[in-house]
């Protein structure tokens, strides 16, 4: 597992910034060991000994992805320094549901007066990721890195930057970086290794996370991570192994399961994968594991041809959300509800539902950049409504208003999106050529835009280059989505037929 599943539900955010201090297992900061802050390492701010100790026991924690017990440490630095920007910081990333996320993102804002540069910086960077400035996101943290250059963990955050936005050799850069610094860092292997396999360089993959799993082999996240990477090349028995040293080493450890049953569904075993995923909803220890939970059946489910049993599982997790008055959940839920219903062929219901999505949003306390951001993806919500009703005409004015709005900033993500609603308008209109114009410059990584790939060459009947794509879809081989989910089993079929 990489940070990444830790705030899934939030957009644009830098997910899995970690911020500064001792790092387990190998060397501490000046500041934290007591003496003067060192200018290479950025400092922890706090003058309560019993918030700091609490805060290095909880990054410790955090760093191994141990997010539950980490997340009682950081409640506890807070609760003895009320001022401690970085002990809100932490609550924030390891937050168990959206609504404690903005919480004690707003507190640690809030508290950046009290905070040294490096840490505002840090601060600003995940809250840059919240108005949906990735660009400026990344220049925080590379200030960040300039100013304490012996640091690894801004090299390793920018790592992290680069990769959401898909620039792998630059987050390999920083990761590198960062074990360079300290060859004990052992989160910068962990991203290594994810940034050589979204890269397709599985070999170098495969040797970051075996330094990852020496480095710590008692922790259960080496074993996931390297779990998720055989998965990928379909080495299944052998991944299965890892996630069951996962388990072994900590049973909570719920990405393991889910990749069990990741597993299990790639080799068409979607009873048994059902059953695995069963035992997060009966193991889930808060809202945010029981949501995650009730998702993941949705998944299963979707991908078992069941779309409304999956629909009947996200409604479960707004329950949940909406039982706790927890407003980003009850968002995040209602459109993955209509994302469903669209994929059923019910775009009024699935209208329905990113409308109720939106008008929670313009209603709540979220920020104003959030709800700005939520009115964007508005418009691509409605191009996909038109779409599934065959009104090409509207289909395109909504998408042309979602690219134009994404262009006043540098959203890397909007703009393949944008090239993604004007392949699927293209291949709706049987222009087969530029819908490969388009779906050539969206996102490469997402099973949904292969499988309209592999429709646009049938289109053009190019037989061979569609089942190659099909079966690129079929044998996709990743911790699956919603959206793998509603292609997978008719990307199965086309493998052999288109």
């Amino acid at each position: 597992m990489t940070y990444h599943a830790t705030v899934r539900p939030l957009p644009l955010l830098l997910l899995g910034v970690v911020a500064c201090g001792p790092q387990p297992g190998g060397k501490k900061s000046a500041a934290a060991s007591g003496a003067p802050p060192a200018a290479a390492t950025i400092p922890i701010t706090t003058p309560s000994a019993e918030a700091r100790q609490h805060y290095v026991t909880g990054l410790d924690l955090f760093d191994r992805l141990r997010f539950t017990d980490a997340r009682k440490h950081f409640e506890l630095a807070a609760a003895k320094d009320s001022n401690f920007a970085l002990a809100h910081y932490y609550l924030a990333i390891d937050a168990a549901t959206p609504q404690a996320f903005f919480q004690h993102l707003n507190r640690a804002v809030a508290l950046e007066s009290k905070a040294s540069d490096g840490e505002r910086f840090l601060i600003q960077a995940l809250q840059a990721g919240v108005d949906a400035e990735p660009a400026q996101q990344v220049r925080y943290l590379e200030q960040a890195a300039a100013a304490y250059p012996k640091d690894p963990r801004p090299h390793f955050l920018l790592g992290f930057a680069h990769s959401g936005q898909q620039a792998y050799d630059q987050a390999i850069t920083g990761f590198t970086r960062a074990i360079g610094l300290d060859s004990t860092f052992s989160p910068a292997y962990n991203g290594l290794g994810y940034a050589y396999k979204l890269a397709g360089r599985y070999d170098d993959a495969e040797r970051a996370f075996k330094s990852y799993i020496a480095l710590i082999p008692n922790e259960p996240n080496p074993y996931d991570s390297y779990a998720e990477l055989l998965l990928k090349m379909g080495r299944y028995r052998e991944s299965i192994e890892n996630y069951k040293q996962a388990l072994a080493l900590d049973p909570h450890f719920n990405s393991s399961r889910v990749g069990i049953a990741a597993n299990l569904m790639y080799q068409g075993k979607n009873a048994a994968a059902v059953t695995e995923v069963q035992k997060l909803v009966k193991g889930a220890r808060d809202d945010g594991e029981r949501r995650g939970a009730l998702i993941n059946m949705a998944i299963v489910d979707l991908d078992g041809g069941y779309a409304d049993r999956a629909i009947q599982q996200l409604r479960a997790s707004y329950a949940v959300a909406k039982r706790g008055q927890d407003v980003p959940a009850m968002v995040n839920d209602a459109i993955l509800i209509g994302n469903v219903e669209l994929e059923a062929r019910r775009p009024d219901q699935a209208a329905k539902q990113y409308q109720d999505a939106l008008r929670m949003t313009e209603a709540s306390n979220l920020p104003a950049a959030v709800k700005a951001d939520a009115r964007i993806e508005h418009r691509a919500q409605l191009a996909r409504v038109a779409l599934k009703r065959g009104k090409l005409a509207d289909a395109r004015r909504e998408a042309k208003a979602y690219a134009d709005s994404a262009a006043q900033g540098s959203h890397p993500d909007k703009a393949r999106q944008g090239h993604e609603l004007m392949g699927l308008i293209a291949l709706a209109a049987h222009d087969y050529t530029g819908a490969l114009t388009h779906l050539d410059q969206a996102d490469q990584h997402d099973p949904y835009v292969l499988y309209a790939v592999a429709r646009a060459y049938e289109g053009k009947r190019n037989h061979a280059k569609a089942r190659e794509m099909y079966a690129r879809v079929a044998n996709f081989n990743e911790l699956p989505t919603l959206r793998l989910a509603a292609v997978r089993n008719a990307a199965r079929k086309k493998a052999t037929t288109a």
